[in-house]
């Protein structure tokens, strides 16, 4: 079976915004998204995609 958690539940495991989550699945960010009418479903194991407003991580540090 399929493991799958909310939006709600994947802002609070990447430490982002509700609205952030959905602004990322809406945009195809993130893979294996399921809408069962209204509810967004997100498989588990699905990465968070990379913030496309920041530099890369090493470059920032310099």
């Amino acid at each position: 079976m399929f493991d799958y958690m909310t939006a709600q539940e994947t802002s609070k495991l990447w430490r982002i915004s509700d609205w952030q989550v959905q602004k990322l699945y809406k945009a195809n960010r993130i893979e294996g998204v399921i809408c069962l009418t209204r509810v967004w479903l997100i498989p588990r194991d699905a990465e968070k995609p990379a913030d496309m407003h920041r530099k890369n991580a090493g470059e920032m540090e310099k």
